[in-house]
């Protein structure tokens, strides 16, 4: 149930990884973006697709040649015997051969150039010997119907091509062209307000006084909700005040689908931030069972005056590596769900451990790893040097997680693990 001010403990007991984020889909299922909008193909990457896209024709629309070569009918061919074929012609992309072909004929051809009619196969270039005005093929080195793409082997007419809710990628954007399109239907962009709440933060460029320390989760975590495709509305940092704290909020409301905090969900005696989302929303959990990152919460915060869609918060620990691999193994997919996106998991990888790693039962951990092939050249995952959940140059040298399920216990070297590896988040 969600937490309410009253009920909401600072000791609560924390979620599991899996728990937390299985709650945080549900609860944001049905809560993505109705406001769509065309934008033309250069525009959409990133993009979250809002409707299927169908094939307007046949992908590719006619038979053509897979392979540079001779075009011919592969009834020509004959078993344990040399074929000898005259070249009448010649088929180029974009410029077919419209001449009549006999028995015995065949066409020089260029790979996607269109099959002559009354042609079926195609023999490589380097498969064949030119005599002449002639070509003589091997025997047995050419099957009929070799080296030939089909109409509409890639799609067929109205066959989906892009289904919605895909978040378009490089790819994508090439076959939507393939088609013909110009243009795609897409959600807007969820709009995600970000600051970082503390009385020791100061931002980059500004003095630094005894005590104090650079803000660096707006700038990593700004990054990376943009890397999602996701607008990132920078409300600064904010210090240690509930008045500060309340405005800033109010802003986030008013103009935001969610927020994405940084800092003042602990226990510390400084920490506002709990207190004011405790009162102006259900917040549903405070705690996850996971290192680095066990301050987060999540929940729907009550609309601005003239907004009927509820805000959602997601407040991470201020610790920056922290605040990262929350991010990422948390709030990620919730994130994604709310901007339109049909979310799959991401993809995870098995690799031997190069050293033992410490771990505690009872919690998920996500030491930061470098994947190195070993010396069987066989890839495996290492420790980073720094992995305090407030060195971000730990996390700058890994490439990815490993994911220690919270019934492990100690890893030993050689042991198989889990790995999240980095996508480009980080």
């Amino acid at each position: 149930m969600p937490a309410t001010p009253e009920s909401s403990s600072f000791a609560a007991v924390s979620l599991s990884v899996s728990d937390a984020r299985e709650r945080m889909l549900a609860a944001v299922r049905g809560h993505a973006p109705a406001e769509t909008q065309w934008q033309p193909l250069m525009a959409c990457l990133g993009r979250v697709l809002a409707e299927d896209v169908l094939a307007p024709q046949d992908v590719p629309p006619h038979d053509n040649a897979a392979m540079d070569g001779y075009a011919l009918a592969g009834f020509a061919l004959r078993a344990g015997q040399p074929t000898r074929l005259r070249v009448v012609g010649r088929a180029l992309a974009g410029h077919p051969y419209d001449g009549p072909l006999a028995a015995g004929d065949c066409v020089r051809i260029m790979t996607g150039a269109v099959m002559p009619a009354g042609t079926d196969t195609v023999v490589p270039q380097e498969l064949c010997t030119r005599e002449g005005e002639a070509i003589v093929i091997a025997p047995d080195t050419l099957r009929a119907g070799d080296h030939r793409r089909h109409r509409g082997e890639d799609l067929a007419q109205g066959q989906p091509a892009l289904r919605a809710g895909r978040r378009l990628a490089p790819a994508d954007l090439g076959l939507a062209a393939s088609l013909g399109l110009t243009e795609l239907r897409v959600f807007r962009r969820l709009v995600v307000a970000l600051f970082s709440s503390g009385d020791e933060l100061r931002s980059p460029g500004e003095a630094l006084p005894a005590g104090c320390l650079y803000d660096s989760n707006r700038f990593s975590l700004g990054a990376a909700l943009s890397q999602l495709g996701l607008e990132v509305l920078d409300l600064g940092r904010v210090p240690d005040d509930p008045a500060a704290l309340e405005a800033t909020l109010d802003r986030a409301l008013a103009q935001a689908d969610a927020v994405v905090t940084s800092g003042g969900v602990s226990v510390g005696d400084a920490d506002h931030t709990r207190a004011l989302l405790a009162r102006r929303g259900a917040v549903d959990f405070w705690s996850v069972a996971m290192r680095p990152g066990r301050p987060f919460a999540f929940g729907a915060l009550q609309p601005a005056p003239g907004r009927t869609r509820p805000c959602w918060l997601f407040a991470l620990p201020g610790n920056p590596v922290a605040a990262l691999v929350s991010l990422e193994v948390l709030a990620r997919d919730a994130l994604l769900a709310l901007a339109g996106v049909a979310v799959t998991p991401l993809p995870r990888l098995q690799l031997r451990s190069a050293g033992p790693v410490r771990k505690r039962p009872g919690r998920t951990e996500f030491p930061r790893v470098l994947l190195q092939p070993g010396e069987d050249g066989a890839w495996q995952a290492r420790l980073a040097a720094a992995q305090g959940s407030g060195v971000l140059s730990g996390l700058a040298q890994a490439q990815g997680l490993a994911v220690l399920s919270a019934e492990q216990g100690d890893v030993a070297a050689g042991d198989w693990i889990e790995i999240l590896p980095f996508n480009g988040l980080f």
